[in-house]
């Protein structure tokens, strides 16, 4: 015989409700890191951010360097000089056409803002080397100009130009 209580609950209903809960509970607590150890870790996330430079203390004629995703980005500060020779430089005499105004923003020409890894087979260019004082890459000997364009050497396209915009007259956002 089976008695009741007079609200109409026994024990057992109280009982299955209290496993039941226990159980959900438990549940959830396993699932969470479970879950959280899915996302990506902190390095990883700032891997891919985008970075800020501030340009002010780039010298006329001075070239940085930065790390941009595991790539190094070349900023300079090119002088009136450069600019004019880059400008100049006729489209037929280069392997890979294009303008100096394509390869930097309207506005900023002094500013070439490029990543800094040779299209032959990914050597890190030096700056202000080669014949055309712009960035030589010493393994193979490609030459770039004073916009980071291919002009001699085993190098088939010019040194790429990363995603980025002004800020402010005095500070660059890459990514």
């Amino acid at each position: 015989m089976t008695t009741m209580s007079s609200d109409g609950h026994s024990r057992r209903d109280f009982l299955f409700i209290a496993t039941g809960t226990v159980a959900a509970v438990g549940g959830a607590a396993t699932l969470v890191p479970l879950v959280a150890q899915m996302n990506p870790d902190a390095s990883t996330i700032a891997a891919g951010a985008p970075i800020e430079v501030d340009l002010t203390p780039i010298t006329e004629g001075q070239a940085i360097k930065v790390f941009w995703r595991g790539k190094p980005i070349y900023i300079s500060h090119r002088t009136k000089k450069e600019i004019e020779e880059a400008q100049k430089v006729s489209l037929a005499d280069l392997p890979d056409p294009q303008t100096d105004a394509q390869r930097v923003k309207k506005g900023h020409d002094q500013w070439l803002v490029l990543v800094g890894i040779c299209t032959h087979l990914g050597c890190i260019p030096i700056a202000h080397q080669g014949d055309y004082d712009g960035f030589f890459c010493p393994c193979h000997g490609s030459q770039y100009d004073t916009s980071g364009r291919i002009r001699r050497g085993p190098a088939p396209l010019n040194l790429a130009v990363p995603p980025y915009e002004f800020v402010s007259d005095s500070k660059i956002k890459i990514g």
